[in-house]
């Protein structure tokens, strides 16, 4: 890990053992050893490629080791931003390709400006949303930001996704833990929003429409240059005249952005959708069964002016749609009252990854050592603790209901399936547990990719030997125990170190705000 200037942390008090360590010809090589032992500092990028903008965060991760000495697990005590971009458009050529070449020089660019080098980088993530996921090269354009190798965490975020991530970045889900509340987060962005409905820190539904502020760009003159498929739906559908290359009139774009700020209402309040607001739908509309809102924060590029944080204008249609969103509030259209959020335009990927590093418990069941180590593993969290006594059906379905939260296809590459278990590990819980997951991951088994397992509690071992040798996985499974993980971590997992037989595990995990006291109770004034 990079040194850096760490001046204003102090030792702790280890009751007398400062004067002694005074005393030591070598007082400072000890003392420094002493600190590294017990700290890491990291330095970390967040990289957010979206449909219009594109931006990132360089920041300063410190991690202690928890509580005592010789334990395994480091948190994060403090974290410094070092450098935020400017939001730059996200550049396209004329062949509708994302211009990678551009991209490369923006990257540059802010290593220049934030006066770092690749290799003063420990950690980063990536993230590819909306829009930008559609481009032919996309996959090229994660290539370009993950040229660190194991380094950095390159996640492609679907609409689901990235609705969850928008709602923790933009400090909603943070809030609803801290106020018990039912909040409801709209991310407005380039070409798609995102609704994530929150209670208590947990995100309970999720859904998506294509409506957003740069679904129509425009040049210098008023020309328009670009035309989004779902525009010139709602264009057509309304009888607008919308052309590439002609000027788009005022009445034009008024009628477009009301249009689309009502189909967007539509989903929010939770109406039987009009045949139009069901063509742009992504995702299927929120359960009608989940709670209804106590409050809606917007997030994403348009609710900076919806908060008043922006009034340029960048030749798109993000503007008038913030404004056409506000009359939407003012005339009693929503359902709940509107709070400010902590993040708008930075929501998606506010955090950078860091590090927290653990080492698995004893009890664990690796099939074949050879096949550590690996990077980049994305953790899923399946909550068990709603369905006890639970049966093999109840995993399997809590299995596929995170995949589908995370937008990730079964069967497409290794994933970690995190575990809390509660109670007694009697045989038959554990062999529901291992029943559901080979009835969830069928895709994952017959191709023989590893199974990945983590529990907080001993039945690690257990658990992979019943799937390995009752069940005849004929893959690798990789099952340990003593981890703590949680969703948005992804895992590399290293090789066995004997003779204590426990596997090192670094967990990179996105960092986002947490709520600031002040907007908790903060209404918009329209």
């Amino acid at each position: 890990m990079h040194r850096h200037d760490l001046s204003q942390i102090h030792f702790p008090d280890h009751h007398g053992e400062e004067e002694l360590l005074d005393e030591a010809p070598d007082a400072e090589e000890i003392r420094d050893a002493i600190w590294r032992a017990d700290n890491v500092v990291l330095t970390t990028v967040g990289v957010d490629v979206g449909s219009s903008t594109f931006h990132l965060i360089f920041s300063r991760i410190h991690l202690q080791r928890l509580q005592q000495r010789l334990s395994s697990r480091f948190v994060v005590v403090r974290r410094e931003v070092l450098w935020r971009s400017p939001i730059w458009l996200t550049p396209y050529r004329s062949d509708d390709r994302i211009d990678a070449e551009r991209l490369g020089a923006y990257l540059e660019q802010a290593y220049r400006e934030a006066d770092l080098r690749r290799e003063d980088v420990d950690s980063g993530a990536v993230i590819l949303t909306g829009e930008a996921l559609k481009r032919s090269n996309a996959r090229a354009i994660a290539d370009l930001f993950a040229a660190e190798a194991g380094k950095f965490v390159c996640a492609s975020a679907g609409h689901n996704l990235e609705a969850v991530l928008a709602a923790h970045g933009s400090g909603s889900v943070a809030r609803s833990r801290a106020t018990g509340q039912v909040l409801l987060n709209v991310d407005v962005g380039g070409g798609t929003s995102k609704l994530a409905l929150v209670r208590d820190g947990e995100v309970l539904g999720t859904a998506a429409m294509e409506v957003g502020g740069r679904l129509v760009a425009l040049d210098g003159g008023g020309r328009v240059v670009r035309i989004e498929s779902p525009a010139r739906l709602v264009a057509h559908e309304l009888g607008v005249p919308l052309r590439l290359g002609q000027p788009l009139s005022e009445a034009a774009g008024m009628a477009l952005v009301r249009a689309l700020a009502g189909l967007l209402v539509e989903l929010i309040r939770g109406d039987a959708l009009s045949p139009l607001a069901q063509t742009l739908l992504l995702t299927p509309p929120l359960p009608s069964d989940l709670p209804r809102p106590e409050a809606i924060l917007f997030s994403g590029g348009v609710a900076e002016y919806i908060y008043g944080r922006e009034h340029r204008d960048f030749g798109d249609l993000a503007r008038p749609l913030a404004e056409a969103l506000r009359a939407e509030v003012a005339a009693g259209r929503l359902p709940a009252p509107v709070a400010e959020p902590g993040e708008a335009i930075r929501a998606t990927v506010i955090g950078a990854s860091q590090f927290t590093v653990q080492l698995s418990g004893n009890t664990i069941a690796i099939s074949d050592p050879s096949v550590l180590p690996f990077r980049n593993v994305p953790v899923l969290y399946p909550r068990l603790d709603g369905c006890l006594p639970f049966t093999a059906e109840t995993v399997a379905e809590a299995i596929r209901g995170r995949l589908a939260r995370f937008d990730l296809e079964e069967g497409t590459g290794p994933i970690a399936l995190a575990f809390s278990w509660d109670g007694d590990p009697f045989y038959a819980s554990l062999r529901a547990l291992a029943d559901g997951i080979a009835q969830a991951l069928p895709n994952s088994i017959a191709r023989r990719l590893p199974l990945v397992l983590a529990f907080d509690r001993d039945v690690g071992r257990s658990v992979g030997e019943i799937l390995k040798e009752e069940l005849g996985v004929p893959g690798e499974v990789i099952s340990f125990d003593g981890m703590e993980l949680r969703e948005f971590d992804y895992i590399d997992v290293g090789e066995v170190i004997q003779p204590a037989n426990v596997v090192p595990v670094v967990i990179k995990s996105l960092l986002f705000p947490e709520v600031s006291p002040e907007l908790r109770g903060e209404l918009l004034e329209v």
